[in-house]
């Protein structure tokens, strides 16, 4: 299982160098991807363009670009020319969102969210690969092509939780990616129907990655807490809520690895067994000392892997 950081709790208060430079710091030391979510003003595939000329081996991807709001043409440009500006190092994560968001802050309509995904792959798809789609749709249309900066297109990766975007997910997709989401959900739910997706629609083994807090620390409860005030909103998503229910947990504090090094290297070697191909750090350790502390630790199993 490869070991990467998932910058997204910098979003919180966006400084572009700062993330920048972050993305640095996870190349030099050796992680093997590096996460944004869009979420906010600050654009996620900018930021990692930019971070591209000046890192080298990471994987720089999106954790990830809601759909509603963004045409799949509009997305397969900034995508491409992300993807030319880091040598070929962009996973395009996308995902539906969720109905409060869409509905409350797009005051967008949340209708067959299935119908969405499916028409919005069915014209990214092809003018990622091609430059060119033909296709009208329900929720989405387009007829056209163009030249594209770049002839590698990045990996497609979808969030799925759900039986039936699991299946999109690994017929159509390089993986998915989560959030929130336990050793058990992972064992009995996500890899055993992705896995059967891909298989049955002849794909190589689809990617699976893994998201969680993550803080080394002596006092965890402090952590713990500060996790679940600022997470607790999860709990009551209905797509959280049935993985949070797999794993019996109230929270997303309770599947947090928080701890002393031994149980963040735990829970990790748990995750791994349990499937995952990626594990994507979101740091919220308390302070400098601790912040380093877990950063070692994840180097670690990193390097060891």
């Amino acid at each position: 299982m490869d070991i990467g950081i998932n910058g997204s709790g910098l979003l919180a208060q966006p400084n572009l160098d700062e993330i920048v430079d972050d993305i640095v710091a996870s190349d030099d030391a050796g992680f093997s991807t590096y996460w944004l979510a869009q979420t906010g003003l600050m654009d996620a595939l900018t930021t990692l363009a930019l971070a591209g000329r000046d890192t080298t081996l990471i994987e720089l991807g999106t954790a990830v670009v809601p759909t509603w709001p963004r045409h799949p043409q509009a997305l397969a440009a900034q995508a491409l020319t992300a993807q030319a500006a880091t040598g070929g190092r962009i996973v395009l994560g996308i995902g539906l969102a969720h109905q409060p968001t869409v509905e409350g802050r797009w005051r967008m309509r949340w209708e067959r969210p299935i119908r969405q995904i499916l028409d919005y792959l069915n014209v990214l798809e092809p003018l990622l690969a091609e430059g060119s789609a033909s296709y009208e749709g329900d929720m989405w249309s387009f007829v056209g092509e163009a030249a594209r900066p770049t002839s590698t297109p990045p990996q497609i990766m979808l969030a799925a939780l759900g039986d039936r975007m699991l299946e999109i997910a690994g017929s159509r997709t390089a993986g998915t990616i989560l959030w929130c989401v336990g050793p058990r959900t992972l064992e009995t739910q996500i890899v055993p129907k992705i896995n059967d997706a891909a298989a049955k629609a002849d794909r190589a083994q689809p990617r699976v990655v893994c998201s969680l807090p993550v803080a080394v620390t002596d006092n965890p409860q402090p952590t713990r807490q500060f996790v679940g005030a600022m997470l607790k909103d999860y709990a009551s998503l209905p797509s959280y809520r049935a993985m949070l229910d797999i794993e019996g947990v109230h929270g997303v504090e309770e599947i947090s690895l928080i701890g002393s090094e031994d149980h963040v290297r735990e829970g990790l070697a748990r995750i791994a067994e349990s499937g995952a191909t990626d594990f994507t750090a979101v740091v919220v350790a308390s302070d400098p000392d601790e912040r380093a502390r877990t950063m070692a630790v994840l180097g670690q199993v990193q390097a060891n892997r």
